[in-house]
């Protein structure tokens, strides 16, 4: 069955993984983000044209984004047509692919606001609390390290992103909680999870030397800084930045090591304690409390240099200010960092990348604040920036605003010369590789064979439905990591495309047992139920990838239904979850 390719041609480059280096950026020059997203979109964006109209300016994104390229004289895409639309923001929003018959219904529809009502729709969805609480779970680390707490912190981050609550509250919280966190206190677990064992056995009596304070700081310090302000302090926790940095970031450069223990030492009196009951450690819970020592910069560390002291009192690393006098450290950090603009900065960077292809700032983790151009539209990311925190520091206000703009509708397929000079204009919208979970996912909604997953106390069938991917069998984990399915001990990274993604989306059982006709799913009951293959070629195509054939697809498909019904139903899903279309949101 799986020689019969009637789509699969040139899908994936293989290419091997840069070894990583520490200071990386030293020694080789920076990815060009912009460059290879506009490559790979240049390549993998669909065939068929959209029609040329003007394009309605709809906010000020639109403003921003298409008064630049009118002023530099940049051509853009058209608007995408509906069908496009329609996949794209599906995915965008649920992480899912679109129903026929909604997908149909949409269409359909002549009203001319239908697709700001379909945003609506999908960022109200169920749906769209199981994508982004994934997300979420990926970017905070939400892993076996939280030990029986995991449950307990995946339903505190469905119910902040259901209840829309503003996100500088919902960061106060992972940076504030204290408690029992295993049972109480979900949002503590973000720094409980970052914890650097000292030892395996205690031997103090009340086993508090089972954590290597210092170093737990040092580490979340550098983990919250790269989340929350886009920066990348792990150099200048170990060095002044002089003499190291000069090419890598200017910022940096001019930071010294203890203006790094000053921003460590707002957790400086925060104690993570390993909870050790008759003789064991208890099933990972921990204890997070503000009742130790102030941040000790000369203290033994086991993972970086060793410490030669300096001034750690607590001062935020942007602007120096310091805690207010009897205030709470972490409380001082939670309040002085969510006022900051760079807060928000690094906030509307980090999801333009998601939704757009790539940040405005690129990497999104390594801001350089001293270095003007680095933002490709630095008005607009200001605008981002300011509209976020105007409107109470909503994520799907965010959601919304971005997916509403003709920037994010225009269609990934650009007529005429394509100039490597456009990429960052945003000329076009850039297509992305689907991530682990929604290729899963897309891959057992196109089948109708629906996964069986583990859910606290309830079977899931979607990937994106659980707390965390070891819920799945062996197979899917398998398969969801080769297509960068984070660890959740490490920062999630995008993968480029590989062959072993390509080589496994043709042979793993993940796809191969949901395309067998003989099982209950899709092709089983399009089979049993319509004797038309016409009709059977065009449920295919509209499931899979959200379109109907083309008048040459549906010659071929229907040539291999003659040579073998059965057969040519699975080779022809097999080769379209196979395809470009499927693999890429375009």
């Amino acid at each position: 069955m799986r020689n019969s390719v009637l789509f699969f041609s040139s899908l994936l480059l293989g290419q091997t993984p840069e070894l990583e280096r520490a200071h990386a950026p030293m020694i080789e020059p920076p990815v060009q983000k912009a460059k290879s997203v506009a490559e790979m979109t240049a390549r993998y964006s669909p065939a068929r044209a959209e029609k040329s109209a003007p394009v309605p300016h709809r906010n000020f994104i639109d403003e921003q984004i298409f008064g630049r390229m009118k002023k530099d004289g940049i051509p853009h895409a058209p608007l995408a047509g509906d069908e496009q639309f329609a996949r794209r923001v599906w995915l965008d929003a649920t992480g899912r692919i679109p129903p026929i018959g909604e997908l149909a219904a949409f269409v359909a529809d002549r009203d001319p606001k239908k697709r700001a009502k379909l945003i609506d729709q999908l960022t109200n969805s169920e749906a769209f609390i199981d994508k982004w609480a994934y997300y979420f779970s990926d970017l905070f680390r939400a892993g076996g390290r939280m030990g029986s707490g995991l449950n307990l912190f995946n339903y505190w981050l469905r119910e902040w992103l259901k209840l829309d609550r503003p996100y500088n509250e919902v960061v106060t919280d992972l940076l504030t909680g204290a408690g029992k966190t295993s049972f109480s206190v979900p949002a503590g677990m973000y720094y409980a999870r970052d914890f650097v064992k000292a030892k395996d056995d205690p031997e103090a009596p009340d086993a508090h030397d089972l954590v290597n304070q210092p170093d737990t700081v040092d580490e979340f310090t550098v983990t919250y800084s790269k989340v929350f302000l886009g920066l990348n302090l792990a150099c200048i926790s170990c060095h002044d930045g002089k003499n190291h940095l000069e090419k890598v970031n200017l910022f940096l450069t001019a930071r010294k090591r203890d203006e790094f223990f000053g921003q460590a030492a707002f957790f400086g009196k925060t104690r993570q304690i390993m909870n050790w009951e008759n003789g064991y450690q208890a099933n990972t819970e921990y204890t997070v409390d503000d009742v130790g020592k102030e941040y000790d910069p000369k203290a033994e560390s086991i993972v970086r240099v060793p410490r030669r002291g300096g001034d750690a009192s607590p001062r935020f690393i942007l602007n120096g200010e310091r805690p207010k006098e009897g205030e709470n450290y972490r409380d001082a950090l939670a309040r002085i960092m969510t006022s900051h603009p760079q807060f928000r900065r690094a906030f509307a960077n980090r999801l333009w990348a998601e939704l757009m292809g790539f940040g405005i700032v690129e990497p999104v983790d390594d801001f350089d604040l001293l270095k003007p151009d680095q933002p490709s539209n630095p008005a607009l990311l200001d605008a981002l920036a300011n509209d976020f925190g105007k409107h109470n520091y909503s994520f799907k206000h965010y959601i919304r605003t971005i997916m509403n703009s003709s920037a994010y509708q225009l269609s990934s397929r650009f007529e005429g010369e394509w100039k490597e000079s456009y990429a960052p204009y945003y000329a076009r919208k850039y297509v992305r590789m689907l991530t682990a979970p929604e290729i899963h996912d897309a891959i057992a909604l196109a089948t109708g064979r629906p996964g069986k997953f583990s859910s606290g106390t309830e079977k899931v069938g979607m990937a994106m439905q659980m707390p965390e991917p070891k819920k799945a069998d062996s197979e899917v984990q398998g398969f969801m990591k080769t297509f960068g399915q984070s660890n959740r001990d490490d920062m999630p990274k995008k993968v480029p495309p590989s062959s072993l993604q390509a080589m496994l989306l043709m042979q793993s059982h993940v796809v191969t047992d949901r395309v067998d006709a003989t099982k209950p799913g899709l092709l089983k009951t399009l089979l049993d139920t319509v004797t038309d293959d016409r009709q059977v070629v065009d449920k295919i195509f509209q499931q899979t990838i959200s379109r109907k054939p083309s008048p040459s697809e549906i010659d071929v498909a229907l040539k291999a239904f003659a040579a073998g019904r059965q057969h040519g139903a699975e080779n022809l899903q097999w080769a379209l979850l196979n395809s470009p279309e499927f693999i890429f949101n375009y």
